[in-house]
């Protein structure tokens, strides 16, 4: 017990190093990278508050990115301040707060947003669902970012894609889950659809926030169940536990990443200054989609080379899990017809390239 409580206390203290030495080489690098012709003020300057740690892979490395791209964009004219998760409010809601004018702006997970209207979990929770490429191009060549904006639109808030988050791992799970019967009883984190899929076999969902899972996890009060991508769960020493990491992530295979502002304090900005957030938005998406490949793989490697075991979900499981994943999908778009419409928008528009995928990849 002693050694766990160390091992608890070492990555913490290694979260709190690293993000004082993130935010410290990003000051560096933004004044190494600011033009010469940047104004010494900025004119206009928006309080962001964070859904992910900055010092961390990927999602939180895109919240400095969108935000030196804004400043980049608008010669300074328009900056960013990040503030750091929960200073504010609660992370899981931040929507709330923007509505309710506690917050001037968010960078979040748009499967939050699914508290207060089920359509939102079309852009991050829906499993087997489609890939970030796909994701993307729903999002800007189809009608992704119409229903997105629509969405928003009625809860009186701006809401603009922001990034495209890769796939999840599968989960960490202190027992090994091979076949159907392994479910029974265990005691599970996963989002709500996967959730409910995992309780048709017999689990228990158990609601935890991110930042308890570890902990819980450590302590054998929950069984197993989801976090983040493999860099995200190498980064917060997941792989400390000894525990086998099952692939891939049916649960969430993409996420939308949202920059939110209420309607009001978003038409205070100039439509130049609009113009710039939105096109930084869709730098940071292709900056995701272009960092995520590496990010995953490296860190693959990583967890292995610190002795954890990959083991890919058998064919049998992957057959259950689609089978009660459309089962859920169908009984929540019987409830909310927005998400229905949303659902079947978004695989129609994907089913449109499946042949041009099957002829163009490489065997």
């Amino acid at each position: 017990m002693r050694r766990n409580t160390l091992v608890v206390v070492a990555i913490a203290a290694a979260l709190l190093s690293a993000t004082g030495l993130a935010v410290a080489q990003d000051k560096d690098k933004a004044a190494a990278d600011k033009p010469k012709d940047f104004g010494p003020i900025a004119a206009r300057v928006i309080h962001m508050q964070t859904a992910f740690n900055p010092a961390l892979p990927g999602s939180g490395e895109g919240v400095r990115i969108f935000s030196r791209t804004v400043k980049h964009t608008s010669g300074g004219t328009l900056a960013i301040k990040i503030v750091e998760p929960g200073r504010i409010a609660p992370t899981a809601d931040m929507l709330d707060a923007v509505i309710a004018g506690d917050l001037e702006a968010a960078f979040t997970w748009s499967g939050y947003a699914a508290a207060k209207a089920a359509v939102f979990g079309v852009f991050a929770t829906v499993p087997f669902g489609p890939g970030p490429e796909d994701m993307t191009s729903w999002m800007l060549e189809g009608d992704g970012s119409r229903i997105h904006r629509e969405a928003y639109e009625k809860l009186g808030v701006v809401g603009i894609p922001c990034g495209i988050q890769g796939a999840k791992g599968g989960g960490w799970f202190r027992t090994e889950l091979n076949s159907v019967a392994d479910f029974k009883g265990q005691r599970l984190r996963f989002g709500r659809y996967a959730g409910e899929v995992v309780a048709k076999l017999g689990a228990t969902q158990v609601p935890l926030p991110p930042g308890e899972f570890f902990y819980k996890l450590q302590q054998g009060t929950v069984d197993g169940g989801e976090m983040s991508t493999p860099a995200i769960d190498a980064a917060l020493g997941f792989d400390k536990l000894g525990l086998p990491y099952y692939m891939p992530g049916w649960q969430q295979p993409s996420a939308v990443l949202d920059f939110l502002m209420r309607k009001d304090k978003w038409e205070t900005l100039s439509p130049m200054l609009r113009i710039q957030v939105e096109t930084a938005c869709r730098a940071n998406i292709a900056w995701m989609l272009s960092r995520s490949p590496h990010l995953q793989g490296t860190a693959m490697e990583k967890l292995r080379a610190s002795g954890v075991v990959i083991k890919p979900w058998s064919p049998e499981l992957l057959k259950v899990f689609r089978a009660n994943s459309e089962i859920v999908l169908k009984e929540q778009a019987e409830r909310d017809p927005d998400f229905a419409a949303a659902l079947a928008n978004q695989r129609a528009f994907i089913s449109q390239s499946i042949d041009w995928r099957k002829l163009s990849r490489l065997p």
